[in-house]
């Protein structure tokens, strides 16, 4: 049983930025992100190596992909769900902050 079933923000237009982005991706990275997604959905609350606190309510699943690549998903969990605001790939250790500020301004537009 889903402990923390997922649902992709919505943005006033319509998009859903995250499933527009895992449109654009290979199979192979879709299917690794979605398990790891998956294995948050049925064993929340997780921690590291696949979950880490960005603080104030946001999150980030860690997805390792093949030839060294690694996508980061920074979701928050309201109402019971996990919603997916944000995604992108790692290019340094630290998450830019652009992408962090992005993922908490689309945390507010979140039916609270």
């Amino acid at each position: 049983m889903k402990r923390l079933p997922v649902r992709f923000y919505r943005g006033e237009s319509g998009a859903e930025p995250v499933r527009d982005w895992l449109g654009r991706l290979s199979l192979e990275d879709k299917q690794v992100i979605g398990e790891d997604i998956k294995d948050v959905e049925y064993a929340w609350p997780i921690g590291m190596p696949l979950v880490k606190s960005l603080g104030d309510g946001l999150w980030e699943v860690h997805s390792s992909l093949a030839g060294g690549r690694i996508a980061r998903v920074l979701f928050c969990v309201e109402g019971g769900e996990m919603v997916l605001l944000h995604a992108f790939f790692k290019k340094s250790q630290v998450a830019p902050l652009r992408e962090i500020q992005l993922a908490r301004q689309r945390m507010k537009g979140v039916n609270r």
